[in-house]
């Protein structure tokens, strides 16, 4: 049987990568007390990056060598490079708190939007969140939804840091390279036991990008509550390399969702050793460069180090 020179270089790619998952514990995930926050013993940092053109519109086609990654300034050697369209893992959230009132059934209609975008191989699992969070719908390639969502019902308080991590962790079990975390929210954390900073390490640990849509009513207006609420949405969304997509009518939330599952489709994920190996639990900066002029590149902002173990 003879091999084209391209596909063997591509199954020597896959197979160093899959050599330095083995050997660099990519994925050793401290979780089995949920109080404690998702730590990562990983010697390869994964990241998934959106490109996009002056019109908003995802660039394909790119090539490795057009590609730079920064860690603190200094340049790092990718070891791992895939352009091409693969499955993604995305949790759901639907903010079912009192907060919520008449939009709880917006946020139900958006789920099941977000559904029929999937691919064959693609998996979602649901969850609710007011003063607790909880499961709707396990993990799935369906584009069917649970019975479940059809009796939620808004009321108690919003524990949307706890959701998120919960999310975080469930995505920490999967093997997939793309993840999500789509969050319909107010945004108005009020009885979470966790910080957005515990949960947002968590998502970053997971190697998770984060969507969030704020659902506050069109008349909320614009004071101060809702400004706070707004900031902790774009937060998330924004330090995992996501979106943050202002409050959208019925016609722009189901276009919000669709560019979601496509964007999720057509990213380049990168996996790099950091030449930096100390083991300090501090934040490291990240950058990606492209040699081609006039994109906008967004991904994670960065990662927080391994702690060595006493």
């Amino acid at each position: 049987m003879i091999y084209n020179k391209m596909f063997i270089k591509k199954l020597f790619v896959i197979f160093r990568f899959l050599i330095l998952i083995l050997f660099g514990s990519i994925l050793s995930v401290e979780a089995q007390d949920e109080s404690e926050i998702i730590n990562v013993e990983s010697s390869i940092v994964v990241l998934n990056a959106t490109i996009t053109d002056a019109k908003g519109k995802s660039v394909t086609g790119l090539k490795q060598t057009q590609f730079k990654v920064y860690e603190d300034g200094q340049e790092q050697k990718v070891d791992f490079f895939e352009a091409e369209e693969t499955p993604f893992a995305a949790v759901v959230l639907i903010d079912t708190s009192g907060s919520m009132e008449q939009r709880v059934s917006m946020a139900r209609a958006a789920a099941v939007n977000f559904l029929d975008g999937l691919r064959s191989d693609d998996m979602t699992a649901i969850y609710n969140f007011d003063s607790r969070v909880s499961i709707v719908q396990d993990f799935s390639n369906s584009r069917d939804i649970s019975e479940k969502v059809f009796d939620l019902k808004a009321s108690g308080m919003t524990v949307l840091n706890d959701a998120i991590y919960k999310a975080a962790l469930e995505l920490s079990k999967r093997n997939e390279k793309r993840k999500a975390i789509v969050v319909l929210s107010d945004g108005a954390d009020t009885a979470s036991g966790r910080s957005a900073d515990k949960a947002l390490k968590a998502a970053l640990a997971a190697n998770a990008t984060i969507y969030t849509i704020d659902m506050s009513a069109i008349d909320a207006g614009g004071g101060k509550d809702r400004l706070q609420s707004q900031n902790a949405l774009k937060n998330y969304a924004e330090k995992s390399g996501g979106v943050f997509i202002a409050t959208p009518g019925g016609v722009a939330l189901r276009e919000a969702f669709k560019n979601i599952v496509e964007e999720l489709g057509v990213q380049y994920t990168l996996g790099y050793q950091p030449l930096n190996t100390n083991k300090d639990g501090k934040w490291r900066a990240i950058e990606i460069r492209v040699a081609k002029p006039n994109l906008t590149i967004r991904t994670r902002k960065g990662y927080h180090a391994p702690k060595a173990k006493k």
